[in-house]
């Protein structure tokens, strides 16, 4: 992957094929950095790699030469412990060198297991407790409005996130400030880390529950690129009057049969050498199936 440093402009014309090899390269991005440190969330990244791909290398105006750009569209990720996901996309991009990725989780590193905007380049907004950044992202869409700018602000969340009651509060104003430059996507792969979303909080029906509140909910595949680029290019314009939910299906641990397996054992955790390059073999494997 190659960095870039000029203005990154909306809907750009990337495959299908080079996004669903971005997805994978994540992945063994992530492995490579969470042996480095000995510390990361594997599952619950890999659900939300498809997403991330898509998002940063084709939907989102960035421009990483200028990152506090004022009509930059920006991206907070509320399941914060899915920044190791998210280090390796802002280093490919040109955010800040790729050397950096070496000291993910040590002690004075910017890049840490949760995202903090006053460290590292190309974060709008901290996380680490779950719940916070719907409103937050809530907040910024306002801004925009009185800005007159059109910038749309995506937030990703998890399932289980979803049962903190500030997520729908922030559903609530949302609709009531008729913010349609507001885009939440849920990472709706099933599980918190301890278990079952639906056997520890049910959340369902997900999609009649932000209806209700106002929002116009699409519901796909979240590992189906062609459906995310197609969802993502159908947007309504960020002018309009109803905010945008998502509902990405997922699987944790996608991508990884061991970790498909066993999703919740992966949530945070380190692959042994064995394990290691079993992983990375299965995805190399299917790079090369895809590009070939």
């Amino acid at each position: 992957m190659t960095a870039t440093l000029t203005r990154l402009e909306r809907d750009r014309p990337t495959t299908v094929q080079d996004l669903r090899v971005r997805a994978d390269w994540l992945r063994l991005e992530v492995i490579r950095m969470i042996d480095k440190a000995g510390l990361g969330h594997y599952s619950s990244t890999f659900s939300c790699a498809e997403i991330l791909s898509v998002l940063y290398y084709r939907v989102m105006r960035l421009d990483p030469a200028t990152p506090d750009w004022a009509d930059r569209d920006r991206f907070l990720l509320g399941k914060g412990h899915a920044a190791v996901g998210l280090w390796p996309i802002l280093s490919d991009l040109g955010y800040f060198p790729r050397e950096d990725l070496d000291t993910f989780g040590y002690i004075g590193s910017p890049l840490g297991d949760h995202p903090d905007m006053r460290k590292a380049a190309g974060v709008d907004f901290s996380s680490g407790s779950l719940g916070h950044n719907l409103s937050v992202g809530l907040g910024i869409a306002m801004a925009a409005r009185l800005r007159g700018s059109d910038h749309r602000t995506f937030v990703l969340i998890g399932d289980g996130e979803i049962q903190e009651g500030q997520v729908w509060e922030a559903a609530m104003a949302a609709s009531h400030y008729e913010l349609g430059n507001l885009v939440a996507i849920v990472d709706a792969n099933g599980f918190i880390g301890s278990g079952p979303t639906s056997e520890l909080m049910s959340i369902e029906p997900l999609a009649d529950r932000f209806a209700a509140f106002g929002w116009h909910v699409i519901e796909l595949d979240g590992h189906d690129v062609d459906a995310l680029v197609t969802t993502f290019a159908d947007l309504p314009a960020p002018g309009s009057d109803r905010p945008v939910c998502l509902i990405a299906r997922t699987q944790k641990g996608r991508g990884v049969s061991l970790m498909e397996e066993a999703p919740r054992a992966w949530h945070v955790g380190c692959l042994t050498p064995e394990q290691r390059d079993d992983a990375i073999a299965e995805i190399s494997a299917r790079m090369q199936e895809v590009s070939a």
